[in-house]
């Protein structure tokens, strides 16, 4: 076998990695670019043909993952993509609010460039591309191998990062590869934790926080409750920025507990975000795949992702209104802060001292986040300068992603296997790396392009 890196190597996004045997080529994930415009003009190529991939193996459903499927497709390929029954079912509402926004975002930039007489832009694909695509996927079970080609095996097994999340042992003759998705922590709420991997040759590792460790979950929960506590005392917002597909339900799950124990206050929270209810609904019809907390509150008829005060904000004009609004909760995405409605509530709320913003969640280079999270103390939201003086939280605690000691402990599975560390800053990686070589492991940072063999 050859594997290449085709993406999310020395960065975060854009997860995928062309696997070659001697007679077929497939795909691990196709995930989209995201970033600046430098970062995702790199989404519209591909660095292979399309038309050759035979099928596609995605490990989950974050949009780094699995977001180029549809151009993918568009541009040829007519293979089967493989994944669990859950993955398949929120990788069609991630799938489909991607084609929205580009559409979107494509016809209002083109009513600029017609004004200035240049050519229009065209979105990355459609939404009736996505519909195209997923007729395409074939959902497959955890723990069960199948050969998608000949003296080639393929096993999903429970990575604990989502909802369906998975990470991927390959098998040829006495060679085994694994491509670890991503991977999450154990003892998190919703999900189930990530089981040990097998001995193998080859391990393709993600490295996104191979350079730190984890507040404890107790820990970030006191300091969620002390955001809260604090803002409703002065009378502001509490912003919580929120990836749609996990995060959002992490944080009800908490919120929900919380406030049963009285610890928050029961002010107002609104779900600002159609994607974020949708998924939810995902979650609950797919409870066999849930942690066992999780599942034993729903066997009691309660909802974990429900309480009095929650109020999902489904149109634009709703969303709107929570503007008039003080000591509420805001619940929205972008995670990143790079588009959707949390830029409209910063808008309102950054430059007032009495509200907060809530980072849950991992903001890459070149975002609005990270930039906030960095220390700006200035910003630029549609084009107006915007004061920075709300009190900041980035809570790391409630990552999907493992930290440095447990993606150490999981690779020590994997035997004497040689690792390449991708889906990571450089730094992250590099320091994973280093940790990894003084074990007396195999350890490299996986580079764009190039081939590894076994």
């Amino acid at each position: 076998m050859k594997i290449t890196p085709v993406g999310a190597a020395l960065e975060v996004t854009g997860s995928s990695f062309l696997l070659e045997t001697e007679s077929e080529r497939f795909l691990v994930d196709c995930g989209l670019f995201q970033g600046g415009p430098d970062t995702e003009e790199k989404n519209r190529e591909f660095p292979f043909n399309p038309k050759e991939i035979s099928a596609v193996f995605l490990t989950h459903a974050h949009l780094d993952h699995c977001g180029r499927l549809p151009l993918l497709q568009k541009q040829g390929f007519s293979g089967s993509i493989y994944t669990t029954a859950p993955t398949r079912d929120l990788a069609q509402f991630i799938l489909l609010d991607a084609a929205k926004l580009q559409e979107e975002d494509a016809e209002r930039e083109s009513r600029k460039k017609l004004r200035a007489g240049e050519t229009p832009v065209l979105p990355l694909y459609t939404e009736q591309d996505v519909v195209y695509t997923l007729s395409q996927f074939r959902p497959l079970i955890y723990e069960q191998a199948f050969s998608p080609a000949k003296d080639l095996q393929v096993t999903f097994r429970q990575s604990g990062h989502i909802l369906g999340s998975a990470f991927l042992e390959f098998r040829q003759g006495d060679k085994t590869v694994i491509f670890s998705g991503d991977l999450g922590s154990p003892q998190r709420n919703v999900v189930p934790d990530p089981v040990l991997p097998s001995a193998s040759d080859l391990v393709f590792c993600e490295s996104t926080y191979g350079d730190r460790m984890h507040k404890s979950r107790e820990s970030s929960i006191l300091e969620l409750t002390d955001a809260l506590n604090r803002t409703w005392k002065v009378g502001g917002n509490v912003v919580i920025p929120s990836f749609a597909l996990e995060r959002a339900q992490d944080i009800l799950f908490i919120l929900r507990d919380l406030r049963g124990k009285k610890a928050v206050p029961s002010n107002p929270v609104f779900l600002d975000s159609p994607l974020s209810i949708n998924l939810t609904e995902v979650y609950r019809r797919h409870i066999p795949d849930l942690d066992a907390e999780t599942k034993s509150l729903m066997a009691q008829g309660v909802d974990p992702f429900s309480f009095p005060g929650l109020r999902n904000s489904v149109t634009g004009e709703q969303s709107k209104l929570i503007n008039n609004l003080n000591q509420v909760t805001i619940i929205a995405g972008s995670g990143m802060c790079q588009g959707g409605r949390v830029v409209h509530h910063l808008k309102h709320n950054l430059w007032r001292a009495e509200s907060s913003v809530v980072f849950v969640g991992y903001q890459a280079r070149m975002t609005l986040g990270r930039a906030i999270v960095d220390g700006a103390k200035k910003v630029h939201i549609f084009g107006e300068p915007i004061a920075v003086k709300a009190r900041i939280f980035t809570i790391n605690g409630f990552s999907a992603h493992a930290d440095q000691e447990t993606l150490l402990q999981w690779l020590a599975g994997t035997d004497k296997a040689r690792i390449v560390l991708n889906h990571g800053e450089e730094g992250a990686a590099n320091n994973l790396a280093r940790e990894l070589v003084q074990q007396g492991r195999q350890a490299e940072v996986a580079e764009p392009g190039k081939p590894y063999r076994i």
